[in-house]
């Protein structure tokens, strides 16, 4: 019984930890989505001159 018990808590908090994430990704989207597009375009620009 006791392992049960330690395996709902275990997914308890591993649920709580993905509602986090998720949370902060789309408190974030925009400044997330910003720094993938300038990421994306430096590594274009940098790749041009090779």
């Amino acid at each position: 019984m006791r392992k049960n018990k330690r395996v709902l808590r275990g997914i308890s908090l591993g649920a709580n930890f993905m509602m986090v994430i998720i949370a902060l990704v789309l408190i974030f989207k925009t400044q997330l989505t910003t720094l993938v597009n300038d990421i994306f375009e430096k590594i274009t620009s940098e790749s041009a001159g090779i």
